[in-house]
């Protein structure tokens, strides 16, 4: 049976990202024609010689999702080279460990330790760029790449939320926020689109271990750190999702057949996370 994604335009932005690449890869094995789009060139351009190889087709763009002028050039390139976005990705997005406190609760004496990273003394501009690469960096592309589908049947976005949107972590206090944000303008955009025939809904990731959060989930000779086994003991499933885990959730809210009713939604894809009590 022929897929629903087969000649589509599917544009995923932070694409040479982890979770973004295997999102990608799977939407070309559906027959999706794939633009991928990255701040740096060369990871995008990794991911679409996998997929060529595979035999899908899939073109690479350098793009700063915080630039609209940058987004107009590539929307302008993508057009030329693959035709009109039919489904919008917004998976760029990150932390930066300017933004994260050093503990998970404040003690009295913190603010007199140099060693500490306090509530207080977190960076104002590493806590911005958190909130717009996060929220600023789905914005603006939804803004260039939506009006593609303006008029045409069957186009939907996809926003990539977190479990930190749901219930904040300790320690990441502007990426929860912002990703607490994506999960509300998704609901705002799923409104406001719905009459448009555009359907716009969130996958909210649990935990996967990536490049961005090795850090925080293990020590430097590759053992766990306490912040894992909390997460671990938090999990019903006691384990870290695997990012091909993420590619059932996304094309069952793409698809325009079997989810054609579904928009405003934030699907947890969690290992249970966020259905369990801690009891």
């Amino acid at each position: 049976m022929k897929s629903v994604f087969e000649g589509k335009v599917a544009v995923v932005t932070g694409a040479g990202g982890v979770l973004c690449s295997s999102l990608a890869m799977e939407l070309a094995r559906q027959g999706a024609r794939v633009a991928l789009l990255n701040r740096t060139l060369s990871k995008a351009e990794a991911v679409a010689e996998e997929i060529r190889a595979e035999g899908g087709i899939a073109r690479a763009y350098g793009c700063n999702v915080l630039d609209k002028s940058s987004l107009e050039e590539v929307h302008a390139q993508v057009l030329a080279d693959l035709g009109p976005c039919d489904f919008l990705i917004n998976g760029a997005g990150g932390n930066n460990s300017k933004a994260n406190t050093t503990k998970e609760h404040y003690e009295a004496g913190d603010l007199e330790n140099e060693d500490i990273v306090s509530f207080f003394d977190l960076d104002q501009k590493g806590f911005e760029s958190v909130l717009n690469l996060n929220f600023m960096g789905s914005f603006l592309p939804s803004q260039v790449f939506v009006q593609d589908m303006i008029g045409r049947e069957g186009c939907s976005v996809l926003n990539i939320s977190t479990m930190n949107a749901f219930t904040p972590l300790t320690k990441i206090p502007a990426y929860s926020g912002a990703k607490a944000a994506i999960s509300n303008f998704t609901q705002w955009m799923a409104v406001h689109f719905a009459s448009a025939g555009i359907r716009v809904n969130a996958i909210a990731p649990g935990f996967f271990a990536t490049t961005q959060n090795m850090n925080l989930l293990f020590n430097a000779d590759g053992s766990p750190t306490d912040r894992t086994s909390h997460i671990l003991a938090q999990t019903p499933m006691k384990r870290f999702g695997e990012k091909e885990e993420l590619s059932g959730a996304m094309c069952f809210l793409l698809d325009p057949v079997r989810a054609s009713f579904i928009t405003g939604v934030v699907l947890p894809v969690d290992g249970g996370f966020n259905a369990f009590s801690g009891v």
